[in-house]
């Protein structure tokens, strides 16, 4: 990335975290995946059944995606044993609606969103968005939430024509930055942003930035279950090197793990 300028956005004191509190938080995060499998009939939303006996997830990995991001969702989802497979622009290209809804799940990680639009085909963009609203649960990270709006760039419009701008921080010319997010129900937590979206006009928001505006949310698109994030829960120690953070990596990767299975399994997160 050129010119790249990283910024320490701080909150209150009283959002910084303690070692005890954090502990408690990283139990109830890691506890979640457990307490889903045993709820799971009970508490996610309704949709049609796949009936595959394949990877229920798949990953995009094709043009435009951060092989940084894509390594670390990889490793989410490895560590926590979730079944995926990846798909290429070509590969995605490839797949038809009907294929699309073999997977319960389509991952879009960061990266730039102008050319993960513009690697994928228009045939394409409009199959996924009839196989999401048919039932395939869609979670977008940072570039992949963009992607998900409205976007000029051959964009999936899963929002009803919602269009997603940067967070208040790019126009500072802050590209990078350990930012406080306010996780609905659960506190403060420090999260790795990097030219991500605010994710005003669409859906319930599941986390929200200092300024108030959503940086987390969730919703619907037709049948399908939509969860998209403005910061990156899943990034790594190494992406943290010039910023101070005052939760720890593990915390926020075993938050990732439990948006996946959020999305995986149709189940609404806490929200304002």
């Amino acid at each position: 990335m050129i010119d790249t300028v990283a910024h320490q956005v701080r909150s209150a004191p009283s959002a910084r975290f303690s070692v005890q509190p954090a502990r408690r938080v990283l139990l109830t995060f890691a506890s979640l995946l457990l307490i889903a499998a045993a709820t799971a009939s009970i508490s996610m939303i309704s949709g049609p059944s796949q009936g595959n006996d394949g990877p229920k997830i798949l990953l995009f990995v094709g043009k435009g995606t951060s092989p940084g991001d894509v390594a670390a969702l990889k490793q989410i989802l490895n560590r926590n044993h979730f079944d995926f497979s990846t798909a290429d622009s070509n590969q995605l290209n490839e797949l038809s609606e009907s294929q699309f809804a073999t997977y319960q799940l389509l991952i879009v990680p960061g990266g730039n969103f102008e050319n993960i639009g513009k690697g994928v085909t228009a045939t394409t963009t409009a199959n996924i968005r009839k196989a999401v609203r048919g039932g395939l649960s869609y979670l977008g990270i940072c570039a992949g939430a963009f992607f998900a709006g409205n976007a000029p760039y051959n964009g999936l419009n899963l929002t009803g024509g919602v269009r997603f701008k940067f967070y208040a921080l790019e126009h500072r010319n802050i590209r990078k930055a350990a930012v406080p997010i306010d996780v609905a129900g659960s506190g403060t937590f420090d999260h790795y942003w990097e030219d991500g979206p605010e994710l005003t006009g669409w859906g319930d928001a599941v986390a929200k930035y200092p300024d108030g505006t959503p940086a987390i949310v969730q919703g619907t698109a037709g049948d399908g279950w939509v969860v998209l994030s403005g910061v990156h829960p899943e990034a790594p120690d190494s992406w943290r090197k010039g910023l101070i953070f005052s939760t720890p990596a593990q915390l926020d990767n075993a938050y990732a793990a439990s948006l996946i299975w959020a999305a995986l399994n149709r189940m609404p997160l806490a929200h304002y």
